[in-house]
């Protein structure tokens, strides 16, 4: 910090978002800045640079002085991006320095209530029996919604027509109306439409069953080992110094773990994890693989 110019200590230090204002991403670092501000006694502010699944925010945040002042909130889309997109203007490895992972959100599968099934096993079954009979609705193509259907469906062995939507909330409109049969989505779009009956839950993609929804399996039960979760992490340009990025992260992890930053994150849907810098980035290295694997099997492109 010392180093830092004494003008530059002034400025506030900017969390670029790939993601619009309003949005579980901009939640996420708005939380942050926040909290982190306090802990730092500095002024924190967040910038949305929305489009190319993320990556013109992420870019910005690889070419930009490793000084502490410029900062990514990234998402699930960081790891996906590496094998969905055929080049990137940057590498989501070494052109970053990890700081800590803010949060993880599962995913949900809802179905409009006319679907047949009545839970997973069945819905697999019936799947198998008639190929392309059942449709998902798709908020983003190549987000960590979709890929969570291509990894059902690789896992499951079934074949369900996709169905791509420019947003979230056109896909859950169209699978309320019963247009389209089912999606993945996160929790916090669709709880209050399961609690007013307007969707039925087959399964969460957490491990485990959610304590919110305890009444709802998880995948895994059916399908041994599938895990798919969103998850949001803060990030810094590559070559920061040591002293630096241990600051910045000790200040991020006190924030998550704030009981008005908790509450805000779990509001959404997510669990705070906040853990240290080189867990997040063996969990980032471990994640780019594992996506790899399923964009190839789903033959996703970038929208």
């Amino acid at each position: 910090w010392p180093v830092l110019a004494q003008a530059q200590a002034l400025a506030p230090i900017r969390i670029l978002v790939g993601a619009p204002a309003g949005g579980t991403t901009d939640t996420m670092a708005r939380t942050l800045a926040n909290e982190m501000g306090k802990a730092l006694g500095r002024s924190v502010v967040v910038e949305n640079r929305p489009g190319a699944g993320g990556n013109i925010a992420a870019e910005a945040v690889a070419r930009a002085a490793p000084d502490g002042q410029t900062l990514l909130m990234s998402f699930t889309s960081h790891a996906i991006n590496a094998s969905l997109y055929p080049s990137l203007p940057f590498d989501p490895e070494r052109d970053f320095t990890p700081l800590t992972m803010v949060s993880t959100s599962p995913a949900i599968l809802v179905a409009h209530p006319s679907v047949p099934a009545g839970s997973l096993k069945e819905l697999i079954a019936q799947a198998k029996a008639r190929p392309g009979r059942f449709n998902f609705a798709i908020g983003a193509l190549g987000s960590s919604v979709h890929l969570a259907g291509e990894a059902f469906k690789m896992q499951a062995g079934v074949y369900i027509v996709n169905i791509p939507y420019r947003g979230t909330a056109p896909a859950v409109q169209d699978v309320l109306a019963g247009q389209v049969d089912m999606m993945f989505a996160n929790v916090g779009n669709v709880q209050a439409h399961l609690k007013a009956g307007k969707l039925k839950a087959l399964g969460v993609t957490s491990p485990r069953r959610l304590a919110a929804l305890p009444e709802v399996p998880a995948i895994a039960e059916v399908l041994p080992g599938y895990e798919s979760s969103a998850w949001f992490g803060l990030f810094g340009p590559g070559r920061m110094a040591p002293e630096l990025s241990r600051r910045l992260s000790d200040a991020a992890r006190s924030a998550i773990a704030s009981p008005e930053a908790r509450r805000r994150i779990e509001s959404e849907g997510a669990a705070p994890v906040g853990n240290a810098p080189q867990e997040f980035a063996a969990f980032v290295h471990a994640e780019i693989g594992r996506w790899a694997q399923v964009v190839k099997y789903s033959g996703a492109k970038p929208e």
